[in-house]
């Protein structure tokens, strides 16, 4: 089946754009996120196409007064994976890698979000994990922080973001699990478990990324820090696999208290501490999530409205879908910079440096 994306150099495969090869999680996702300097007026976007599945799904979510309003919507892609439309919420890709725009208009909640970025984006190393026999992820994900500028409307009241509201977005795509749940077990003696750290902060002239994926016993089975300066591209980016992040979890929750990062460069050690103002639940987004996980399918086109009060939510649920946060945080460093940055973490299943035996144990 040809579609608009045909009339594109963006083929990967000898087959027209519409197909991506044969494994039915194959997915491609956008994900945004803002705030201003003080960590107030937290908003979030996910918007994902699951070619195998026909179903392209998008979220928005955003913060007010201790509330996490959040907007899921779901449709049949129909193969056209340029229709970057699903009912209320649209992205707009103004200037491929540099600016876009996500527009909302649904069940009380709209906004217009224009980003530009601040530096080039990040490739971070891809992303291959396996359990067992079994590849659970192999995707590829860019990274770039931002300046936003627009407003959001809740329900009848419009704020206008902060003149020096910032954020991150990402693009990644690939392989992970999505859609319905696999029931085919993965083996006698296959534990899953995961662990997910990510920290995109963003200082006064330059961006600070870190990331780690590790396995039970801490070992990093993907990690990197990258330090990118405003306006830069790849070649004036400082890039390690040997940073550090030490965060003990807040008690009762696999949520992080603080943080501090270390990042050995040229100039000898840069240490950021991370301080938390504001927590934001990631299910928002459908991640983790029952209803409203990613690439389930709910029929032509569904649209809901959930309004989530952030200090009801129970830290350690049975169905772990309040587990993965994004903390925005206050960041200072070595340096003597002040910035904002978010400290997102994800824990499934035991981790030992943190003491952590099995799914339900907590700090």
């Amino acid at each position: 089946m040809l579609t608009k994306g045909d009339d594109f150099p963006l083929h990967q495969t000898p087959e027209p754009v519409a197909y991506a090869g044969t494994d039915r999680n194959f997915y491609d996702r956008y994900f945004f996120n803002g705030y201003a300097p003080d960590g107030s007026g937290f908003f979030a976007v996910a918007f994902g196409v699951y070619p195998h599945l026909n179903v392209a799904d998008a979220h928005f979510a955003v913060i007010r007064n201790g509330v996490e309003y959040c907007l899921h919507a779901s449709r049949e892609l129909h193969m056209e994976r340029l229709d970057l439309t699903v009912g209320p919420i649209a992205i707009e890709v103004v200037e491929p890698l540099q600016r876009l725009t996500v527009r909302v208009a649904g069940e009380g909640i709209a906004a217009e979000l224009h980003f530009t970025g601040r530096a080039f984006p990040i490739e971070e190393p891809r992303f291959t994990h396996r359990i067992g026999p079994r590849t659970y992820m192999d995707y590829t994900r860019l990274t770039q922080n931002g300046f936003y500028s627009g407003w959001i409307e809740v329900d009848g009241v419009r704020e206008v973001l902060h003149p020096a509201t910032v954020g991150t977005r990402d693009r990644s795509w690939g392989v992970r699990p999505v859609g319905a749940a696999d029931a085919q077990p993965h083996g006698h003696g296959v534990v899953q478990g995961f662990f997910w750290q990510w920290t995109p902060i963003n200082l006064p002239t330059r961006s600070v990324f870190f990331h780690l994926n590790a396995h039970r016993d801490g070992s990093p089975w993907n990690t990197r820090a990258v330090i990118a300066p405003d306006r830069g591209g790849h070649a004036d980016f400082f890039e390690t696999p040997s940073a550090r992040l030490t965060a003990p979890l807040l008690p009762g929750t696999r949520w992080p208290a603080q943080g501090t990062l270390t990042i050995g460069t040229d100039d000898g050690p840069l240490t950021l501490e991370i301080e938390p103002l504001a927590r934001f639940q990631m299910r928002g987004l459908g991640y983790v999530t029952q209803k409203w996980n990613h690439g389930l399918y709910h029929g032509p086109l569904v649209v809901e409205r959930e309004d989530l009060a952030l200090d009801a939510l129970p830290a350690m649920a049975p169905t772990m879908e309040n587990l993965h946060v994004q903390i925005v945080s206050r960041v200072t460093t070595s340096a003597g910079e002040v910035g904002t940055g978010v400290f997102e973490q994800l824990i499934i299943g035991a981790y030992d440096p943190l003491g952590l035996k099995d799914y339900f144990d907590h700090g």
